[in-house]
């Protein structure tokens, strides 16, 4: 009876081992949310879906106000998309739109920003998505954080009337959280 008792000891401490390991798998496979500041800060109910990193550029063109004055004014990003494994899972490009191998693809609209840790650097935004399209990882996406900005300003290339319309590349990273509303 004891070899009995010591086999049904181990099979239970075998199965409790596989149902940690697989909780363990299971909460780290979800996405979890960013610190932010307040100003950025996703409302209560959305739950972070996605996380890419974008490393590109920033396109500025150069354009005069009514006053005259010129400024490098952001034409459009250009950034390719990797998943945590680091495999390109898609891109960035002017709308601003972030489009997935998936089939899914969304547009979104800056809501709020603070400026980032580095003053070189692009702020950090929130974006609420004024278009989706697709069945894939961003379908029911809402809300979008770019967070851990590294460069993206336009630099020093002169922009006054002689340089009107010229564009200018300035190299980014940044991390991007997509939300949805929670289950």
């Amino acid at each position: 009876m004891r070899r009995v008792e010591q086999a049904v000891i181990a099979v239970f401490t075998l199965l409790l081992v596989a149902l940690v390991a697989s909780a363990q798998k299971d909460a780290t496979d979800k996405e979890l949310a960013p610190d932010v500041p307040d100003a950025i800060a996703v409302p209560e109910g959305l739950q972070p879906v996605l996380f890419v990193h974008a490393s590109g550029s920033q396109i500025y063109t150069c354009q005069g106000d009514t006053a005259g004055k010129y400024n490098w004014t952001l034409k459009a990003p250009e950034a390719e998309l990797k998943d945590r494994k680091d495999k390109v899972i898609g891109q960035h490009i002017a709308g601003p739109t972030w489009k997935l191998k998936d089939g899914s693809e969304i547009t979104g609209k800056a809501t709020a920003h603070v400026d980032a840790l580095d003053a070189d650097s692009v702020p950090w935004l929130l974006l609420d998505v004024v278009s989706n399209s697709g069945k894939g990882a961003l379908a029911k996406v809402t809300k979008i954080q770019r967070v851990h900005t590294r460069g993206g300003k336009p630099g020093s290339d002169p922009c006054d009337e002689a340089h009107k319309a010229a564009e200018t590349k300035s190299s980014y990273t940044a991390d991007y959280y997509f939300f949805a509303p929670g289950k």
